[in-house]
């Protein structure tokens, strides 16, 4: 993931910082407790899209 890229991204739902998840390939938005995948090394910004996240995953992340 492009870290210029991750610096200007931000969640389509709260307007919040995204934490790339590389392992999984997705970006974490703790806020939105959601997880937007990557997809061929492009974030799919869809809140419709993206998994929500466990509260394991929440305090984990």
């Amino acid at each position: 993931m492009n870290s210029k890229l991750l610096d200007i991204l931000v969640c389509p739902v709260t307007k919040g910082k995204l934490k790339y998840d590389k392992k999984n390939q997705e970006l974490i938005s703790r806020s939105a407790r959601l997880a937007y995948p990557i997809i061929e090394g492009k974030p799919i910004m869809l809140e419709s899209e993206a998994r929500v996240l466990t509260q394991d995953e929440i305090d984990n992340k």
